[in-house]
This record gives C-alpha cells, sequence and structure tokens, in this order.
C-alpha cells in the first residue's frame, strides 16, 4: 500500500494512522512468504554448529530466495518454518557467493510465493518492511526508510572478490538471522534480500533488479551462474582532458594487476593500462565493467580499447569461465 493525501495535510493522528495500515497490510501479505530457516555449519576444528537464517518464497512449488552466506560450508540441507506452522526440509538448489544469493527448494506445495519487485524505482526517503528472524524470532516485521541507493557491498569466493553494485541502504531494524529475509516497498513488493548488519540504524540488501533476476534464474535452473573472467585487478582513474573530450567520458579502468597467464595477458594488457570500451560499451567505472563481462562472453573474442601512454590501441582478448 502506497499513501497518497489528496485533499486538506493529514492530521497528525491521520497520517500515524494511515502509516500503520501501510505496514500492517505488508506485513500480512508478506509473513506467510518468509521461512525461518535451520541449518548446521561446519567450522574449524570439523565441529558442528547450528544456524539460522531467513528465506522468501518465489513460487508455489518451493523455490524459495536467501542469502548465499546463511547456507555456506553447510551439507546443503536444512529446515524451513513458516507462520502457519508448517516445518519442511529443503535443499540448496544453487549458491552465488558473489552476489551473495542463493535458491533453495522446500519440499512443500502450495506455498505463498511473494511479488518480487523492481529495486530500480526506489527513492530515498521510500517507505521499506523488513520482515526476518533476527535471533530465532520468528516472522518479526520492523520499519523503515530507504536511507542511500547505490551503496557497494565487497563479497568474496575462494580467491575471488567482487563488489555488488546498488545495494539497498536501509535503517529498519536488522540483526542476526534476518540475513535471507525480505525487503518490501509500501506494497508488498520484495524489493531486496536483507544482508548485512553494517552498524547500529544501518543495514545493506542486495537489490531485486534485472541483474539480480538472472543470476536467480540461472540458480533455479543450473544450480549456478557463470561469469566471464578477465584475469585483471583494477580500478577507476580520470582520463587525460585531450582523451576526455575526444572519447565523452571522464574515467576509465587502470589496470594495476594482470593475472600471469589469463585472458588479459594473453590479448597483451598491462599495468597502467586504462581500459575505455569493452565490447562495444563504454567502461567508466567498476560496475559498468562487471555489466559488461557477463556470461555471454565466454570464449568468445571481443574487443577492448585501451589508453597506453597517452595514446589508443585496440586489442583482441577472450574471456575465460571464472571458476569459484
Amino acid at each position: 500500500m502506497e499513501v497518497t493525501f489528496i485533499s486538506s495535510p493529514p492530521s497528525d493522528d491521520e497520517a500515524l494512522d494511515a502509516y500503520s495500515q501501510a505496514v500492517t497490510t505488508v506485513a500480512e501479505r508478506l509473513s506467510p512468504s518468509v521461512a525461518n530457516l535451520r541449518v548446521s555449519r561446519r567450522v574449524r576444528g570439523g565441529r558442528v554448529l547450528d544456524g539460522g537464517g531467513s528465506a522468501v518464497v518465489i513460487t508455489p512449488d518451493g523455490f524459495t530466495l536467501t542469502s548465499a552466506h546463511v547456507v555456506a560450508r553447510t551439507d546443503g540441507l536444512g529446515r524451513a518454518s513458516f507462520v502457519d506452522g508448517r516445518e519442511l526440509e529443503f535443499e540448496v538448489v544453487g549458491s552465488d557467493p558473489l552476489s551473495d544469493l542463493a535458491v533453495l527448494r522446500v519440499d512443500g506445495r502450495d506455498l505463498t510465493p511473494a511479488e518480487l519487485g523492481d529495486a530500480e524505482r526506489l527513492r530515498v526517503g521510500q517507505l521499506v518492511v523488513a520482515i526476518g528472524n533476527p535471533h530465532g524470532f520468528t516472522g518479526s516485521v520492523t520499519t523503515g526508510v530507504v536511507s542511500a541507493l547505490g551503496r557497494s557491498l565487497p563479497t568474496r569466493s575462494g580467491a575471488n572478490v567482487r563488489v555488488v553494485d546498488n545495494v539497498i541502504q536501509t535503517d529498519a531494524a536488522l540483526n542476526p538471522g534476518n540475513s535471507g529475509g525480505a525487503l518490501a516497498d509500501g506494497r508488498g513488493r520484495v524489493i531486496g534480500i536483507n544482508t548485512a548488519v553494517a552498524g547500529v540504524g544501518l543495514g545493506l540488501a542486495v537489490p531485486i533488479n534485472a541483474a539480480t533476476r538472472r543470476i536467480i534464474a540461472a540458480l533455479m535452473s543450473e544450480g549456478r551462474f557463470r561469469r566471464a573472467y578477465l584475469g585483471i585487478a583494477g580500478g577507476p582513474r580520470p582520463l587525460p582532458p585531450r582523451l576526455a573530450r575526444e572519447l565523452g567520458r571522464k574515467s576509465g579502468i587502470e589496470i594495476v594487476e594482470v593475472v600471469e597467464g589469463g585472458p588479459a595477458a594473453q590479448a597483451g594488457l598491462r599495468p597502467e593500462d586504462l581500459i575505455v570500451e569493452l565490447d562495444g560499451s563504454p567502461i567508466e567505472g567498476m560496475d559498468e565493467l562487471q555489466r559488461v563481462v557477463v556470461s555471454e562472453l565466454i570464449g568468445r573474442a571481443v574487443r577492448a580499447k585501451v589508453v597506453r601512454e597517452g595514446r589508443e590501441h585496440e586489442l583482441e582478448l577472450v574471456p575465460a569461465e571464472l571458476e569459484g
């Protein structure tokens, strides 16, 4: 429910009633779709500890979305409980630590799926509702606003490090156990999966958008999400003024390190090269590079435009598949 006042400004009581009604409506609509997860996790020394988290049902036949770190280092099995009292077994279908998303399959039918929204439509200050199971308290509801958009969340899988971009920051209270739960808008649509408690009054959620929908679809159908790999480490760097005018952009990606034997090394890329274009797409920052380097590029020759010692060069490279 989104609240719009058409006539005279509301009184404080009317505004409070409208706010409360909006939150109540979202909670009633979404709580049946949010599960409390119980898992067993192996830790150092071979010990097994019980853990938990939250998850969101996305199909009636049991496909469920959670955070990858909730089910990391488990045997891929666990139990999910719902507000209607059902307790069902689940197994991990696929996990992608580099986006911190995982898909489970709950052994149940006639589950209540949540509606997935679009985080690209969010605005700072917009009402959001978080539903999860902090500290194991099933079906807990907290409210807040979108505090900021476009935050970054570093993730790791083995030796591979990636930054999840466009992460949602909210002041809705999040605590251990909320991870994998729903962050919803005022209409009850899930626009994020709660992933991290970054501080008092500061929580982060992986957005539901076109990029993460592709990841979710791949995890459901293939059990994994394939990424192309260039074999470089780098970061954004401003272009020299002349090149910035000629290319119509302000920055590129400076290569800091080239992995020996990787696709970039084989193509002749060097440290201090500035990547300004890849496969016909302008590159100004790491987010553009990550959007371009997708699974469709694996094994396909692509053109990279780089600036080296003040001059433009074009090189051909063949991205490999990133191994987890």
